[in-house]
């Protein structure tokens, strides 16, 4: 069993490269084995979802090679078969393969998928945009079993209930190659769905409107291989802006598409947070009275649910009396407790985090909940005194390429380690 073991209260200084976006990532890489060529992905971070992607993929016979960022998926030999249960249920993003079996295959089952748990996340939306393309969809024993009509999938009109990235992407693999014209209405906004939109129109899709609330697709016959560079990781990029705001001294955060988190700039700026935002790049400054404020995540292009449990142990240090409310889920509030083990000042009233500052935190034993939470701890024990062991690190490898020497690179004084006889 690994821990993360740091001892807080170091500055921070120098650079940090942000690499590429795991919310694309992990959707990207099952959309590129609807080619019937090799498709190139550069800027793969190095993850553990990633891990479990390729894994999934060479259990389909899908040749993969994976060295310094860049993954070639080759899907010229792949064959179908159904994955009931086993690791394609170890992560949430698992899903997508219901999508691409569907449209490659025209059949495919698909274990019910994990990943963190943030409360109820169902899949509702992504069966009813199948069934509306003319699939049969049956939820039997912790899987989904899908079967296209005889004559394959068809396009049609849907109406997306409420926005979901998940649900949004998924019909849009799906319906690639579906005969005619698919519009989805009510879609997603974010920029990892105009990252796939772009892979798939250079393997010779049709899609249009990616990044509005409606994407027009029209089906094509085949998709072929191309070279797709994946987008910065906008959640990595709000997580070290966050340390860097809490602990850094000229910290330079690279690699950066600042229109992608500007609902984060906005807060920090309204914070007092000393920044200069550049082309590609954010210069964070020793930032020192800084005041509470209140958040409100939201669908893209609102904050991100995402960056509320990396954002919280700053504002412990804030002055007053913060109010984070996330009406994506609601239940991400387990970070609460642990920080309050550190000596902070929270509470949850009605699914509400209420964060009075400033407070010190002190180093201790804690636990990640979930990958964010992981985040969370980890600026928490970068900030506070003493030494912070953080358990359940796996959620974190899940989510963050080389967490530890990034952060060691600028200073911090953390270590992966390995407990012996403990599981």
């Amino acid at each position: 069993m690994k821990k993360l073991v740091i001892n807080g209260g170091k500055k921070l200084s120098g650079e940090v490269l942000i690499s590429g976006a795991k919310n694309s990532t992990v959707a990207l890489i099952p959309a590129a084995i609807l080619a019937n060529e090799p498709v190139i992905l550069e800027g793969v971070p190095e993850i553990q979802d990633v891990e479990a992607l390729i894994s999934i993929l060479k259990d389909f016979n899908v040749a993969v090679e994976f060295k310094d960022g860049v993954m070639t998926i080759d899907p010229t030999n792949m064959v179908s078969i159904p994955m009931p249960t086993g690791k394609i249920q170890s992560m949430r993003a698992s899903y997508y393969f219901m999508g691409v079996l569907l449209a490659k295959f025209g059949e495919g089952v698909v274990g019910l998928p994990g990943g963190c748990f943030l409360g109820p996340r169902p899949i509702d939306q992504h069966i009813k945009g199948f069934e509306a393309l003319g699939a049969s969809v049956k939820n039997e024993h912790g899987a989904i079993y899908l079967k296209a009509q005889e004559k394959g999938l068809e396009g049609t009109r849907i109406y997306m209930d409420v926005v979901s990235v998940g649900a949004t992407i998924n019909v849009l693999l799906a319906s690639v190659r579906a005969k005619g014209k698919t519009i989805i209405e009510n879609a997603a906004r974010e920029p990892e769905i105009i990252d796939i939109a772009n892979l798939l129109n250079k393997m010779g899709a049709n899609i249009k409107g990616a990044g509005t609330n409606e994407i027009r697709i029209t089906g094509v016959e085949e998709l072929h291989g191309c070279r797709h560079t994946i987008i910065p990781d906008r959640i990595e990029a709000g997580t070290y802006l966050s340390i860097a705001a809490a602990m850094g001294d000229n910290v330079v955060v690279k690699n950066v598409i600042c229109e992608h988190i500007e609902g984060l700039l906005a807060k920090m700026n309204e914070m007092g947070v000393n920044m200069e935002v550049g082309e590609e790049d954010i210069l964070v400054k020793k930032s020192d009275d800084l005041r509470a404020v209140n958040i409100k995540t939201l669908p893209y292009p609102g904050f991100a649910t995402d960056l509320q449990q990396t954002i919280t142990p700053l504002l412990v240090k804030a002055q007053g009396e913060a109010r984070i409310m996330d009406t994506i889920y609601p239940k991400r509030v387990n970070h609460i407790p642990e920080l309050n083990r550190m000596g902070a000042s929270g509470r949850v009233e009605n699914d509400v985090i209420y964060i009075k500052g400033p407070s010190k935190l002190q180093g201790c034993e804690v636990a990640a909940s979930d990958l964010r939470a992981g985040a969370c701890l980890v600026a928490a024990g970068l900030m506070a005194e003493g030494t912070t062991t953080i358990s359940n690190v796996g959620h974190i490898l899940r989510g963050y390429s080389n967490i530890v020497e990034k952060l060691q690179a600028l200073g911090a004084d953390i270590q992966m380690i390995e407990v012996p006889g403990e599981e």
